[in-house]
C-alpha cells in the first residue's frame, strides 16, 4: 500500500543487510514516519511487545522472522534446534490473544524440523518470507470477496457512498499489505465506489485516530474520526450500512476475540440490523477453541495506557496524564464478540456464516 506516494509493506527483508528485518514503527505514526531496524530475537520481541509492530497478522510475520533472526544469533550448530526452540517458546509468549503468533513460529519451526543445520538460516529464511507472502495474498484475496458486500450496498443506495464503520486499525499496517477489515475498502475505492468510513479513535491506544485515519488519507479515503461512543448514536440515526472488523482469534464456532469495545459495536450493529462482519486470513482461526468466551486468552496491557494519552506538542510526541493521581484503572485489551452478533466471517477462502458447521465446510483441508 502507499505511504507519501511510495509502495511499502509494513515488515520486509533488507536484501543489503541479511541481519537487518524493517519495519515502520507504529508507535511514531501519524506524527512520523520512521522506519526501524530489527536485528535480534529481543528485538522482535520488544517492537510486539511495545507496540512498534501491532495486528494479528503482522505480529505473526514479525515472530517468523524472529525465528530467522534466532539462526544468525546461534553460532554453534552443536545445540541448534534447542536454541531455536527456546527462541520459538520466547516469542510466543510475547503477547497472548492472536493465535498469529504461534501460528507463524510453529510454520518456520516444522520447515526447520527435518532440516540439516548447515541450511537452517536459508530454510528459516525462506520459510518467513513464504509465510508473509501468503499472508499479503490471503488479505488481497478477502478484498475480493468482501467487495461483493459493498458493491450490494452502493447498487441499493443507487451509487450513493457506501458508509462503513471500523474499529481499531485492522489495514496494512497490521497485515504486511492490504489490510483486513480495509482490504474490501481499498477495493471499493480503487474499483470506483464511492465510500466513507467512519473511523473509531479506539481507546486507550488509538489505532483508529492515529493509524487507520492515517492509512486511509494515504490512499485518498473518505473518512471522518468519531469518538468511541459514538458508532451507536449512528447506527440509530442511518447513518451506517455495514460494520466491518478485524479479529486476532476466531473460534471453531464463530466467536471472533478483537480489540477492546468491538463488542458493544456488534451490540449497537444487532440492534439496529446492520450486518457486521470480521475479515481476517485462516491464519487467525483457532480451529481448538470451540467457546471463545472462555476460551480464548485476552490480555490485559499496561494500566499506565488508559490513565495517561499520547499525541503531538511542540513537534515531539509527550504522554500526558487524563486523571487524577490517585485513580486505579484496568487496562483490558480485548473482547470476545459471540457468533450469534455477527453475520459473516470474510476470510480468502470466501465469506460464511459464524457457524462451526460452515467454518468445517470452508475450512474441511485445515480441520482434523
Amino acid at each position: 500500500m502507499l505511504a507519501n506516494s511510495k509502495y511499502y509493506q509494513s515488515i520486509w527483508f533488507d536484501e543489503s543487510d541479511p541481519s537487518v528485518i524493517r519495519v515502520i514503527d507504529q508507535n511514531r505514526l501519524p506524527f512520523f514516519f520512521e522506519i526501524k531496524e530489527l536485528r535480534s530475537v529481543e528485538d522482535i520481541y520488544n517492537a510486539i511487545s511495545d507496540m512498534t509492530v501491532r495486528g494479528a497478522p503482522l505480529i505473526g510475520a514479525a515472530a517468523a522472522f524472529g525465528i530467522y533472526l534466532a539462526t544468525l544469533e546461534e553460532t554453534s550448530l552443536s545445540g541448534h534446534l534447542g536454541f531455536l526452540e527456546n527462541a520459538a517458546r520466547y516469542l510466543i509468549s510475547c503477547r497472548p490473544t492472536a493465535v498469529n503468533l504461534s501460528r507463524a513460529v510453529g510454520y518456520v519451526m516444522e520447515k526447520l524440523k527435518n532440516e540439516a543445520e548447515e541450511n537452517a538460516r536459508e530454510c528459516a529464511l525462506n520459510a518467513a518470507l513464504e509465510f508473509c507472502r501468503q499472508e499479503s495474498e490471503n488479505c488481497r484475496l478477502i478484498g475480493e470477496h468482501g467487495l461483493s458486500l459493498i458493491e450490494e450496498i452502493s447498487k441499493r443506495k443507487k451509487g450513493n457512498p457506501v458508509n462503513i464503520l471500523t474499529h481499531c486499525n485492522a489495514g496494512w499496517l497490521a497485515s504486511i499489505d492490504y489490510g483486513t477489515a480495509t482490504a474490501p475498502i481499498y477495493k471499493a475505492h480503487l474499483s470506483g465506489i464511492p465510500v466513507h468510513v467512519w473511523v473509531d479513535e479506539t481507546r486507550p491506544r488509538n489505532q483508529g485516530s492515529r493509524l487507520t485515519a492515517w492509512e486511509l488519507g494515504q490512499a485518498g479515503v473518505p473518512h471522518t474520526l468519531i469518538t468511541d461512543n459514538a458508532g451507536g448514536h449512528l447506527m440509530q440515526h442511518g447513518m451506517v450500512d455495514i460494520v466491518i472488523i478485524g479479529s486476532d482469534r476466531t473460534s471453531l464456532n464463530g466467536d471472533v476475540a478483537n480489540k477492546i469495545g468491538t463488542y458493544l459495536k456488534a451490540l449497537a450493529a444487532f440492534d439496529n440490523n446492520i450486518p457486521l462482519y470480521s475479515a481476517f486470513p485462516s491464519s487467525t482461526f483457532d480451529f481448538g477453541i470451540r467457546d471463545g468466551l472462555t476460551e480464548i486468552p485476552l490480555e490485559e496491557r499496561d494500566p499506565e495506557e488508559v490513565t495517561h494519552i499520547e499525541g503531538l506538542t511542540g513537534g515531539k510526541i509527550e504522554k500526558v496524564r487524563i486523571c487524577p493521581d490517585n485513580t486505579g484503572s484496568v487496562n483490558f485489551a480485548f473482547d470476545v464478540t459471540p457468533a450469534r452478533l455477527i453475520t459473516g466471517l470474510i476470510t480468502e477462502k470466501g465469506i460464511c456464516k459464524p457457524h462451526e458447521k460452515e467454518i468445517k465446510k470452508l475450512f474441511s483441508e485445515k480441520i482434523k
